[in-house]
Order: C-alpha cells, then sequence, then structure tokens
C-alpha cells in the first residue's frame, strides 16, 4: 500500500503543518497543492524543498537525504514540514510612548506571507522550536507588535496625530527589513489609529496651536513648581520670586545668518523677523482630534466635537476657567 503525505484543509491562519510521521519510505505520495511547499528536515538540518505538484519519493528528487541514509530500500527517518506561501492578514494593537514620553494605544491591521520558506523555517521553526501551527502564528504577531512599538516610540506626538500617512510609510520601510530577517514578505501595514490621554491631548492641543512643543513642557513644569511652593507657605515667597519668572520665559529665537556671508561689517542689525503668513496665523487646531479646522467652526468636522470659546472666539480647552490667549473669564 502506497502512502500519501498530504496538508489537508489547512486552517485561514495556518501557516506550517507538520507531518506527524517521520518514517517515511521510498516510493510513498508527496501532495503538494499549489501555494505551498514541502520541506524535509532531519537533526535541525534543511535537507530538500519540493514544490507544488504530486511526488513519487525516490533518490532523484530527494537527492540530498538520499546521501545522508543511504540504501534506497529501507525507511528513512526525516521530518516534512508544509509551509504555505499564501498571503496572510494579521490585526495588532498595543501602547508605547513618544519621544516626550506621551503614552499612545494604536492598532491597525497589515499583510504578509512568506518570501523565504527555507530561511523561515530555519528562523522560526527550527530557530524558535516552534512546529505547531498556532504558536508560529503567535510568534509572528507578536514580533510584528513588538517592532511596532520600537518604531512608533522614535516619533513625536505630533508626527502621529497630524501626519499618520507619512509615519505609516516610514515604519513599514523598517518593518520590511524586520520581517526579511526571518523569510517573510510584508505585504502592506495599515495604522488604522492613535490615541492618547485627556491630559496629553490637551498638550497636543497647544503644541500644535504654538508650534513649540518646548514652551509647553516649561508650562507643565511651571504648574508643577506651583504646586510645591503651594505646599509651603514659608518657602513660597522667596523661592517663588526667583523661579516662576526664569520658567515662564520664551526659548530664544535663533538668529538668521547673515545674508553676505562670514562676519557681518561693523554697524549691521539683525533684520526683524517676518511675521508668519496669514493663512497660518489664522489656523485652528481642534482640542479633541487635533486636526485642523475652518476658522470659527462651532463643530470639529473630523471627530463631532463642540468647539468651546471664550467671548472673544478664541478656542479654549475643556474645563479652562479662563481664556489662554485673552484672559477672558469663560462661563
Amino acid at each position: 500500500m502506497v502512502t500519501v503525505i498530504e496538508w489537508v484543509n489547512p486552517g485561514e491562519d495556518e501557516i506550517i503543518w507538520r507531518y506527524p510521521n517521520e518514517v517515511i519510505k521510498w516510493g510513498s505520495q508527496l501532495i503538494v497543492h499549489e501555494y505551498e511547499v514541502a520541506v524535509f528536515m532531519r537533526d535541525g538540518k534543511i535537507y530538500d524543498v519540493l514544490g507544488p505538484g504530486r511526488h513519487t519519493l525516490t533518490t532523484q528528487n530527494l537527492p540530498l537525504l538520499y546521501k545522508l541514509v543511504g540504501g534506497s530500500n529501507s525507511p528513512f527517518k526525516a521530518t516534512i514540514i508544509f509551509v504555505s506561501m499564501k498571503q496572510f492578514q494579521g490585526r495588532y494593537g498595543g501602547e508605547t510612548q513618544t519621544r516626550e514620553l506621551a503614552p499612545i494605544k494604536y492598532y491597525g491591521v497589515y499583510w504578509f506571507k512568506v518570501g523565504d520558506p527555507v530561511l523561515f523555517i530555519t528562523e522560526v521553526v527550527g530557530g524558535q522550536g516552534l512546529y505547531d501551527a498556532s504558536d508560529v502564528t503567535k510568534f509572528v504577531r507578536a514580533y510584528f507588535n513588538e517592532n511596532m512599538m520600537k518604531h512608533l516610540s522614535t516619533y513625536s506626538i505630533v508626527d502621529l496625530f497630524q501626519n499618520l500617512d507619512m509615519v505609516s510609510t516610514q515604519v513599514k520601510v523598517k518593518l520590511l527589513e524586520d520581517f526579511r530577517r526571518l523569510g517573510l514578505e510584508l505585504v502592506d501595514v495599515k495604522i488604522e489609529g492613535v490615541n492618547t490621554t485627556d491630559e496629553w491631548r490637551q498638550r497636543l492641543f497647544w503644541i500644535m496651536q504654538t508650534g513649540n512643543a518646548q514652551y509647553v513642557m516649561q508650562m507643565d513644569t511651571t504648574k508643577q513648581v506651583a504646586a510645591e511652593l503651594g505646599k509651603s507657605q514659608g518657602a513660597a515667597v522667596g523661592a517663588g520670586m526667583m523661579l516662576v519668572p526664569q520658567l515662564f520665559q520664551q526659548p530664544a529665537q535663533p538668529a538668521q545668518p547673515y545674508a553676505g556671508g562670514g562676519v557681518p561689517p561693523a554697524g549691521y542689525q539683525q533684520p526683524p523677523q517676518q511675521a508668519a503668513p496669514a493663512q497660518a496665523q489664522q489656523q485652528e487646531i481642534c482640542p479633541y482630534c487635533g486636526k485642523p479646522i475652518p476658522p470659527g467652526a462651532k463643530f470639529c468636522p473630523y471627530c463631532g466635537h463642540k468647539i468651546k470659546r471664550c467671548p472673544n472666539g478664541h478656542i479654549v480647552p475643556e474645563g479652562a476657567k479662563f481664556c489662554p490667549v485673552c484672559g477672558a473669564k469663560i462661563e
């Protein structure tokens, strides 16, 4: 009776399947379906790989194993692993921190497939000792998420909320190289959404309004110092007069280079900085989702939140008692 070796009804998410019997007879029929390959291993080393088709196992199509096991009359011992070459889809999500240590949550979807089955079996199946299909799938998804966390942490919170398409493209390029190391091909990556805490959403609003993350961090430091000084009435007067005014100073703007090059002549005066274009000055930012909105808008066209304003028309964050722009009291 001829033995038939075949991967029957593979699951939707199954990347590999290990043939349960390691005692193989010469003359057995090996059936490899389309988008599959069969890899022959022995003692942790890969010897022969057969592609789609019906194969009668002989010394001709398994030359490397034949040299190892000797005669063709006796059964030989080998591990047969089927590898699916089709495209797979995976979902991901997790939490990390930005360059400013802002906590963010992210989620999305990615598509991948096995590009080099020999490298994949060597690095993942043999290298990690994962011969179960579900274990391999979990490893790939964990590997993707770990590298996604690492790459997103190199960006600022403004990049993630204002330039998500750019970030997605750059992160995909980095993940492509990560996957190639495992013999995998990353087809596409889509970051569907990112989010942060209410506190950092308010900070993001002011960073995007002022364009100066350093100044916003100074304001946070000032609030913390004021809170600490308030705990000690004796120290508040002296320390507060020395510390708080320094914290409120705006960061110095870099000087414009001399147009003539080299050292400017005696009596040369630095030209005044040009005002920002009117369009940039008029742009308003939604404090809830961080996206630009039309001037004077009452509701954000992206997230639907009602835009709260002071009596003079300036946007104010939720819970504000006074307008940070003009100081008007919020009713």
